[in-house]
């Protein structure tokens, strides 16, 4: 019986959210070349992989979080995955900005919890975790209690556990790495050759060379 790592891990490969490129890598908006590139916005324009993602995520925080009284997504890719669930929840939602709006009312958090709410983060994708705990840190100063956070695909970089673990913050996620990396040779979207390309990037991100 497959695990729903695995069986994410393939509804990404199968719409193409998921590009495994050792040969030709992306850049990343860190400047990091990366042979791997996530996009699970992709899974909202497909309505039953978008249903699927929003009611996994909601079993995650009712087997993991049930004292949940808010949800907050983080902006902007987890906006809309983070509302459906909320819906789902029939709980409040809010979002929180990567910096506060330049104008107006100048918000850093979008939206109206109660104070002491116990939130449930939202987050489409973990990569460093610096983007996500400035959420979580965001809230904690706006009064909100950050019981978890759930997140469609992880790529388990141990600078983001130890951030996570320093934060006191429980990380759960629907896939990872190791299972579209796993999916991705099972369905020969990539070859065994690739495999070590794909870890020795994985192993130190940040330093990694393509044309070593």
């Amino acid at each position: 019986m497959k695990t729903l790592e695995q069986i994410f891990a393939a509804k990404l490969l199968n719409v193409k959210a998921v590009r495994l490129q050792p040969d030709n890598p992306f850049t990343w908006a860190s400047g990091w070349q990366s042979p791997f590139y996530c996009d699970n916005r992709k899974t909202l324009s497909y309505p039953a992989l978008r249903s699927f993602v929003k009611t996994e995520i909601t079993r995650l925080i009712l087997e993991n979080f049930p004292q949940a009284e808010a949800i907050a997504g983080v902006a902007t890719g987890a906006i809309a995955q983070g509302a459906l669930v909320a819906d789902a929840l029939g709980l409040p939602f809010a979002y929180v900005r990567s910096k506060p709006k330049d104008h107006g009312l100048e918000n850093l958090i979008e939206g109206e919890l109660q104070t002491g709410s116990k939130v449930v983060v939202v987050e489409d994708l973990i990569s460093t975790g610096g983007s996500s705990l400035k959420a979580v840190d965001a809230l904690r100063k706006a009064g909100y209690e950050v019981v978890g956070m759930v997140a469609s695909y992880t790529y388990g970089f141990p600078v983001a556990k130890e951030a996570f673990a320093e934060a006191g913050v429980t990380l759960l996620t629907l896939t990872n790495y190791e299972a579209v990396v796993a999916e991705a040779l099972n369905i020969g979207y990539i070859k065994e050759s690739d495999i070590e390309v794909l870890h020795q990037w994985r192993s130190d991100p940040a330093h990694w060379n393509p044309t070593i």
